[in-house]
């Protein structure tokens, strides 16, 4: 989070570079349009040594230090005599990660997750290159735990979890002070802020001072896949106050214990905040996570063109569903300019469900002409449903974000629909091609709705069950628990949670066993007859846990009958009569593949395209871009057997690539300014190639950097 302007030592082959540009001067063009500084490789200048180094997880990297570092920074001594490379102290945390992830639970109450994210942050804190370094070389594995579904855990634990500081804390009580605040933050330069007030942290609700975990968590995947500088991210926590009646009432609860400010008093917070960050960081971007629907749109419309900044909930999510639903009408084998076409039930009207709702009607207008009878068109693909059932001009007090997505009477009429009819009246008369859920509320994609989606006039209709946090998210009916044999590890480790949530009983663990139906690998079916493809949020539940585990290629259900059935398979194995009361017999599983949808494919590269470009604004056409970006990543084999979202495990590369699509539209629409040596003129110059380069050299790897003692 410091910067490190001057930190260049010349070297011979620099000093060789530099005069073969002078003495040639297109060898000086071209070599200037390729140039950029690899992030992450300078010297660094530090201003301490001994164990004031050691103590300091910016520049510390443990066992690692070299004996000529040790000798110059003072450290001879304090460390063991063996220097250890980065790999090997890798393999040491990991082995000790394993050993100590149990040891690390406060009792039969600290989930396994949350003991993984003790250790991880203890790692975190004391030696900050190394974290990064697991951190980018696991990340499917702990991605989950320093983001979602944990992070929720985690903000709702903060108050006792708490250790030391990350990050800055803006209160109400701290009006008029903000602009000598941020003074205090150690870093010359921050490229990224994200932001919170706590007051809708992942569907929990609001959690207050704690939601600054979700701040943080973001940062770590904007480190990790961006590859933005982790000296240079600054995680933020404005305190306004919080009506979580709990909270006001814990004497453990480290904010504010007062009503959250509103009104006036409530945006005075937020500018003073936006002018005092800008003003010492004028190029930096900002981030806002996690606010109530109530000021998530009018913060970002009274911001988004004056400031770099965006709103994750409304246009991250609104960009990975856009991606989605265009990959959708790739898996149906038609080209995404039939996007139009589509027709959409929407299940939920919060924040994240408008923003879906506007994207994806712009998008659709954008490819019917983009003018006021395209949007009217667009309009007419959605139907809404909320808690209250469908939204149509009959509604009384209407969200205003909500009312230009209402149908008319006559419409809903003659589609043999009346206002607030329930979402599975809706998916039976609409035949939707789409049914996409952003919603808190749990059970809405229960078997009746399914099964209602069944009748779509659509090839191959998709589910997008878009919600957070675990506990609360949209859940399928268990009937669609289907696992391939080779998660029979998973499945023990799953029926043992639900067990212990239902009682941890004899009971428990039978009723348990009864939500999975296990497939294995032989018989090529999909379900309802190869139509169906899935699409899940990050964060649903146990159940859309294990059916990312789902096979394409299967032998089918097994039930009681197979012969020479696994001792393994065997307490998973469905009875006879259970199976025929779901029309199934043994060997014929009925399989649709599950894609795993996530915020992160998009806002890490929607951050560096935006700092790369040097861009005034994120415009629509930015986050178009990425999006569209994302939803042609995909092979056309992958899209037609329904993985229409790529595996977290490349996320570099795709966060490279959206970057670069992001980068490539801020040129386009003249907004550009360049960065760092990459001005304007020369960023206009860039190929498509030339662009995906310049961003991949500017993103920051985990390695130690050589540490160069400079007395204050």
């Amino acid at each position: 989070m410091s910067n490190f302007p001057n930190q260049i030592r010349a070297s011979s082959s620099l000093i060789k570079r530099f005069k073969q540009r002078m003495t040639n001067p297109a060898a000086m063009m071209q070599a200037t349009r390729h140039f950029t500084t690899l992030e992450g490789h300078r010297p660094a200048i530090v201003h301490k040594r001994s164990l004031d180094i050691l103590h300091d997880p910016w520049f510390n990297k443990g066992t690692a230090f070299s004996m000529t570092e040790r000798d110059r920074l003072d450290l001879r001594g304090l460390l063991p005599p063996n220097v250890m490379t980065s790999e090997q102290q890798i393999q040491r945390f990991t082995a000790d990660l394993k050993r100590l992830e149990v040891q690390a639970r406060d009792g039969p109450s600290d989930p396994y997750a949350l003991a993984k994210w003790r250790i991880l942050n203890r790692l975190h804190d004391r030696n900050e290159t190394m974290y990064y370094k697991v951190l980018i070389a696991n990340i499917e594995e702990y991605a989950p735990i320093v983001y979602t579904p944990t992070v929720g855990l985690v903000c709702q634990n903060y108050s006792g979890l708490f250790r030391r500081p990350r990050g800055m804390y803006f209160s109400a009580e701290d009006r008029g002070e903000m602009m000598s605040m941020v003074y205090n933050w150690p870093a010359e330069q921050v490229d990224m802020i994200v932001v919170t007030d706590g007051s809708r942290i992942l569907g929990l609700g609001d959690l207050g001072v704690q939601g600054i975990g979700i701040a943080i968590g973001k940062l770590d995947l904007y480190v990790a896949a961006a590859g933005i500088n982790p000296q240079r991210v600054l995680p933020v926590m404005i305190d306004v106050g919080t009506n979580n009646e709990k909270l006001l009432k814990d004497p453990m609860y480290l904010g504010l214990q007062e009503h959250r400010l509103d009104g006036d008093e409530y945006i005075a917070v937020i500018d003073e905040f936006m002018e005092a960050v800008f003003t010492r960081w004028p190029h930096v971007i900002v981030q806002f996570e996690d606010f109530q629907s109530k000021w998530a749109f009018k913060l970002l419309q009274r911001y988004r063109n004056t400031y770099r900044m965006f709103n994750d909930d409304v246009q991250g999510t609104a960009g990975v569903a856009i991606a989605g639903l265009l990959g959708a009408v790739r898996a149906q084998g038609r080209p995404m300019i039939d996007f139009p076409k589509q027709k959409i039930v929407v299940a939920g009207a919060g924040s994240a469900g408008i923003g879906v709702l506007n994207a994806a009607r712009k998008t659709m207008a954008r490819m019917l002409g983009n003018n006021e009878s395209a949007f009217e068109s667009a309009g007419r693909q959605f139907w809404v449903v909320d808690a209250k059932g469908l939204i149509t001009e009959e509604r009384e007090n209407i969200d205003p974000e909500a009312l230009p997505f209402a149908r008319k009477v006559k419409e809903a009429s003659r589609q043999g629909l009346r206002e607030g009819a329930s979402l599975a009246e809706v998916v039976r008369e609409v035949k939707p091609d789409v049914l996409l859920g952003l919603s808190a509320v749990g059970g809405l994609f229960s078997k009746e709705v399914l099964e209602a989606l069944k009748g779509s006039t659509s090839t191959r209709p998709a589910i997008f069950a878009m919600s957070n946090p675990t506990k609360n998210g949209i859940k399928f009916a268990s009937f669609f628990c289907l696992v391939p044999f080779a998660g029979i590890g998973v499945l023990n480790a799953a029926r043992k949670t639900m067990a212990r949530m239902l009682g941890n009983n004899e009971s428990a663990f039978e009723s348990a066993g009864r939500q999975f139906w296990v497939v294995d690998a032989k018989v090529r079916n999909a379900f309802t007859a190869g139509k169906l493809v899935i699409h899940i949020s990050d964060a649903l539940s146990i159940v859309g846990m294990i059916i990312e585990l789902v096979a394409l290629y299967t032998q089918g259900l097994i039930t009681e009958e197979r012969e020479n059935i696994d001792p393994e398979a065997l307490p998973f194995a469905r009875k006879v009569k259970e199976a025929s009361r779901q029309g199934l017999r043994e060997g014929n599983g009925h399989i649709g593949h599950c894609n795993q949808g996530n915020n992160m494919y998009l806002f890490p590269g929607i951050g560096l395209g935006t700092l790369l470009s040097g861009s005034r604004i994120i415009s629509d056409g930015m986050l178009q871009a990425a999006a569209e970006c994302l939803a042609e990543y995909m092979a056309e084999e992958e899209v037609l057997n329904g993985i229409i979202y790529p595996s977290t495990s490349r996320i570099r590369d795709i966060t490279k690539e959206v970057a670069a699509a992001v980068v490539k539209e801020a040129i386009k629409e003249d907004l550009a300014e360049g960065y760092r040596e990459m001005d304007a003129r020369e960023l206009h110059k860039l190929s498509q190639e030339e662009i995906v380069e310049y961003v991949k050299n500017n993103m920051w790897s985990p390695d130690y950097p050589t540490l160069v003692y400079k007395m204050d």
